[in-house]
């Protein structure tokens, strides 16, 4: 096994990058370009709070579907377990994350998980507030809080495209209000769901959403737990079956541990008791995932012992 250490990550970073030949970056994303293909960073920080970074690890890019994750966690919070799976299930899917046909051709019209677009758009539609605005302050209060960054902010020119680009998300979410799965009023919950999307992270932010998933819903800065246990597991249980988009279960395999994608080239990763990870890496599959974030991914969990699956059990 590996030891961790700024040295280690940064020949992870060398031997991973390669990876993003084979992906393409996401140019309906705005100032996303070429330019950007093979950019790769990461940031582990441990649950004694030790940081490592390495790459380009300081460049930020929106969250996208990473987002999902803060939204399932809110709208747990606001509803609780029972409500919210009633609208939105928790099982893997086969189909693309931002597939139609999964709605209109299945025994049930609700979305299959909430890690997919229109399982997002109907959590969103559950999160607590007087308007659209109310809401997402929430949102963003709450992030400021688990990733200790009082600096997080939307991107005005990512929110005005998610909703140029958002015919599909548009139909998702009408289907979805035709078929009685979204009751709030649809605008507003699109207008949240783009805005979720379009927060600016970097590696330490998202490594620090992870951390807070291993460390047991714990705020940083007052050490108080701001999600109760049950509903972690449940948040956890869901990125692990459903985060990395219909490559979940080669993730769970060759990773094994809770991971959560995003096509900005995202991926939070939380291994529980031990660390939070954060990844950086805009080329992108076409299911979604970060090449060489996911090969970095996939590298981490053998080098450092963190499959949940292993022998230690990722307790190393």
């Amino acid at each position: 096994m590996k030891e961790l250490s700024i040295q280690y990550l940064e020949e992870a970073i060398e031997d991973s990058r390669p990876f993003a030949a084979s992906g393409n970056v996401n140019m309906t994303l705005p100032n996303f370009d070429e330019t950007m293909k093979d950019l790769l960073g990461v940031s582990i920080i441990t649950t004694d709070l030790k940081c490592y970074s390495a790459g380009d690890h300081r460049q930020f890019i929106p969250m996208q579907s990473t987002s999902k994750v803060i939204g399932l966690m809110l709208a747990l919070q606001d509803f609780g377990k029972e409500r919210v799976f009633n609208a939105v299930g928790m099982e893997p899917m086969g189909d693309f994350f931002n597939s139609i046909s999964q709605l209109e051709s299945y025994d049930t019209s609700k979305p299959f998980n909430p890690m997919i677009n229109a399982g997002a758009i109907a959590v969103s539609a559950m999160i607590k507030g007087q308007n659209p605005a109310n809401r997402f302050e929430r949102y963003l209060t709450f992030l400021k809080e688990i990733t200790d960054n009082d600096d997080l902010a939307m991107s005005e020119d990512v929110y005005e495209a998610e909703k140029a680009n958002g015919a599909r998300n548009r139909a998702l979410a009408y289907f979805m209000q035709s078929t009685g799965t979204l009751v709030t009023d649809v605008e507003e919950a699109l207008d949240l769901y783009y805005r979720m999307n379009s927060v600016m992270m970097c590696c330490d932010d998202f490594a620090r959403v992870g951390l807070f998933l291993a460390r047991g819903g714990r705020s940083p800065r007052s050490d108080d737990r701001l999600i109760p246990p049950h509903h972690l597991r449940t948040v956890k249980a869901i990125m692990m079956t459903s985060g990395m988009y219909n490559s979940s279960g080669h993730y769970a395999v060759e990773a094994g541990f809770p991971c959560k994608s995003g096509v900005s080239g995202s991926i939070i990763g939380a291994i529980p008791g031990r660390m939070g990870i954060g990844v950086i890496g805009p080329a992108i599959d076409a299911k979604g995932n970060s090449t060489a974030g996911g090969a970095l991914i996939k590298k981490l969990s053998q080098d450092l012992d963190l499959n949940m699956f292993g022998e230690n059990g990722g307790l190393s």
